[in-house]
């Protein structure tokens, strides 16, 4: 799990936290956070340590609604070339998942980035070609840059999210008391750390920009710990060696370019302001929702539950742990998914069935 150096940096780290003597309770937003703290054992160590790490809206597959995944199986039936990632391919929504619809013969192909679904294009002028464009600030400059580089059949339905918003709307609902935030790597090489800052502000809590080796989140833990019993609101970055306070300008600058802030469904929450990275009007003619607006008119506005007992919703928002769900590891398992948190590598579930002893340990399994 770790070298000597570092397995005795981290004994120092957590000796360190035992002795505060009380409890502590975080908050990560990142599914490679969540694989790494279950991978390495992490969860367990910080437990001993008193310190319980919840996972929050992390895993652009689990946010994603079933409206969303609903649109792109419409899409497929009507003889659009549909592009998804391969995560999102195994997520069923009213019994179905696009794997489902290209088992039936529809044109649903898996690709591994936007630049794939471009080519798909260019190698097939006379159809239409639609990406679904998931995930958060980390991988949408690509889309971005797609979209206005790409061929005339090429479309996106967008499914691109900001996350401060989301974490605004986290804090606001005020359901799980959280002493400090880790916040995710990859998102923050992007946007920097100034979009973070308003959280600390507004809710008085610090946070920190972590990256993904075990001593990485140690190291992150271990300043929430000093800015909690200190009574610091800050963001501070322990993952200076690929965060830079302004960020990704150039990255940034192809977002803004082709996305504007609207409001949007999250999986688990309602409707979060400014949370969705809607095309601007001038791309227009590569919006999938625009663009089909007559094919998707009837699955558009249509109510979509949860699978009944699922509580992905629960998990994202860090109210439950996985095992806590009663699907997870009975009805619920990665070969036989139910909900998103199985399906996707960076979802809480998928993690900890695949590396976990904590849901073992709880559940006598």
């Amino acid at each position: 799990m770790f070298k000597l150096r570092d397995s005795e940096i981290a004994e120092k780290i957590i000796n360190y936290i035992k002795s505060r003597g009380r409890k502590f309770r975080f908050m990560h937003v990142c599914g490679t956070h969540q694989d790494t703290i279950v991978r390495h054992g992490l969860d367990e160590m910080l437990l001993e340590a008193n310190v319980e790490v919840r996972e929050g809206p992390g895993c652009p597959v689990c946010v994603t609604t079933g409206r969303e995944i609903e649109m792109m199986k419409t899409l497929a039936y009507k003889g659009k070339i549909v592009c998804v990632y391969g995560d999102m391919f195994r997520v069923r929504v009213l019994g179905k998942s696009l794997e489902s619809v290209k088992s039936e013969g529809y044109d649903v192909r898996v690709v591994y980035s936007v630049a794939d679904a471009v080519e798909i294009a260019e190698k097939n002028k006379d159809k239409d070609v639609v990406f679904f464009g998931v995930g958060f600030e980390t991988t949408a400059p690509s889309t971005a840059y797609s979209i206005i580089n790409s061929p005339d059949n090429f479309y996106v339905l967008s499914a691109h999210r900001y996350v401060p918003p989301a974490m605004d709307a986290l804090l606001s609902l005020g359901r799980i008391k959280l002493d400090g935030i880790i916040l995710p790597g990859h998102v923050s090489t992007v946007i920097g750390q100034k979009p973070w800052e308003f959280l600390s502000e507004k809710y008085k809590i610090p946070q920190v920009i972590a990256g993904f080796e075990p001593l990485d989140v140690l190291i992150g833990i271990k300043y929430l710990v000093e800015m909690a019993e200190n009574g610091v609101w800050e963001v501070r970055n322990e993952y200076t060696r690929a965060v830079k306070y302004e960020g990704n300008i150039k990255a940034q600058k192809f977002m803004d370019e082709t996305f504007e802030p609207a409001s949007i469904e999250w999986r688990g929450f309602p409707e979060i302001p400014d949370s969705w990275m809607k095309i601007r009007g001038k791309y227009e003619d590569k919006d999938a929702l625009r663009v089909f607006v007559d094919e998707l008119e009837e699955v558009k506005n249509i109510d979509i539950p949860e699978p009944p007992g699922c509580k992905c919703g629960e998990v994202i928002r860090g109210e439950i742990y996985p095992w806590e769900c009663p699907l997870f590891g009975k009805a619920c398992k990665p070969s036989q998914p139910v909900g998103p948190c199985m399906v996707s590598a960076e979802g809480a579930c998928a993690i900890e069935y695949k590396y976990g002893k904590m849901w073992r340990k709880f559940t006598g399994k």
